[in-house]
């Protein structure tokens, strides 16, 4: 089985005036092809500094992240953002929809910066997309006439459509009410049912029940990295 993502011994410090804010300290981990990971952590704890590495909008200090099987430290800012296209799928808290833009086109955009993907392709693609996130009688609504949870849904079709190997979601039920955050997490089951990695970001530990591995951060360290023996894939 494929190692998606590999972690070595990663840190990350900023400079805040004076002192230096070690927010990563030497972590590290692996993740396999096919897992579903829920990333934890108190606010401070790291999370959000781990998920700007995991998602290649950032470099480590220290260390290295291998994105299937690609060293990312060494790379220009370029050279990131054609990696995070074409390997990784983002779902947000705040969906990050384009406003009066219908759903198909909203889910097109990835396959934009693809020049080998042609119009007919990608609109060919984003109506799949939409379909497998039961959306397909949405196709042209516009943001401004959909539900919250039919938002985040045109945003997992979005994160869907280049066939990423990682789905990165950010406090992806944040802005959601319980029945409709049980609904987008039973969604991301079946998604990672068919096979998909998905890594998920959150402070919400009821959350970690809906993934079959939890890694917890504190103060920047992994303070444990355990498989959640009650998951049903």
């Amino acid at each position: 089985m494929n190692t998606i993502i590999k972690a070595d011994n990663l840190s990350r410090d900023f400079i805040v005036g004076d002192e230096t804010v070690h927010a990563l300290r030497g972590v590290n981990f692996t993740i396999k092809e096919g897992e579903f990971v829920t990333i934890m952590g108190t606010s401070g704890s790291g999370k959000s500094t781990l998920l700007n590495l995991l998602g290649c909008l950032d470099t480590p200090t220290t260390g290295d992240y291998y994105l299937d099987g690609v060293s990312v430290r060494s790379m220009d800012k370029n050279e990131r953002a054609t990696l995070r296209n074409r390997k990784i799928g983002f779902v947000f808290q705040s969906y990050n929809l384009l406003p009066k833009t219908t759903a198909i086109e909203n889910v097109e955009l990835p396959l934009f910066y693809n020049p080998k993907v042609s119009q007919k392709e990608r609109e060919s693609r984003a109506i799949e997309a939409l379909k497998a996130v039961g959306l397909g009688d949405r196709l042209n609504h516009k943001s401004n006439q959909m539900s919250g949870g039919q938002m985040q849904r045109v945003a997992i079709a979005r994160a869907l459509v280049n066939d990423p190997v990682l789905i990165l979601a950010d406090e992806a039920t944040g802005n959601l009410d319980s029945k409709t955050s049980m609904e987008i997490l039973s969604l991301f089951q079946s998604l990672h049912r068919e096979g998909r990695t998905i890594v998920f970001v959150t402070h919400n530990p009821e959350l970690s029940e809906y993934s079959s591995r939890t890694i917890k951060l504190k103060d920047g360290r992994i303070i444990e990295d355990v498989e959640n023996k009650n998951y049903r894939r």
